[in-house]
């Protein structure tokens, strides 16, 4: 069974820090995106090909850190690319940034319905009150 799902089949996929390397062996993703803060500092990425995008838990700007995220990754989805991202265990950030993903996309039409559409396909999905908070302050203004 893999560590890792599908949010966007055969395009999108999600999941924790330790799947990157099966997910590049399974799926033949174009892009993975680490959200880990603590991984930049440190220099540990997921794989060699990890491109760094840190999401701040409790940081200033979050709500502008969420929207970029999302929108590069839809960018690369709509250029025909298939993309992996994580955080450390799939579940705060990853969650995050997955329902930012749908609404971008059009596929969520509230926050709501998009945290319940990500935890449909990763169960383990946990959305921070800030990081909702956050959400609701981009998309339903």
């Amino acid at each position: 069974m893999a560590n890792y799902n599908e949010l966007i089949p055969g395009k999108i996929y999600i999941g924790g820090a330790e799947a990157a390397d099966e997910v590049v062996q399974n799926e033949k993703v174009d892009v993975i995106y680490d959200l880990r803060a603590e991984a930049k500092e440190r220099g540990e990425l997921s794989t060699s090909e990890s491109i760094s995008l840190p999401l701040v838990e409790d940081g200033e700007g979050q709500a502008n850190t969420i929207k970029e995220v999302a929108h590069q990754i839809v960018e690369d989805f709509d250029a025909g690319k298939s993309v992996y991202f994580h955080c450390q265990g799939g579940s705060g950030r990853t969650g995050t940034v997955a329902a930012a993903v749908l609404l971008e996309m059009g596929r969520a039409s509230t926050v709501e319905d998009a945290i319940q559409q990500v935890q449909s396909v990763r169960d383990s999905v946990k959305v921070k009150p800030e990081f909702q908070e956050a959400l609701l302050s981009i998309y339903e203004q």
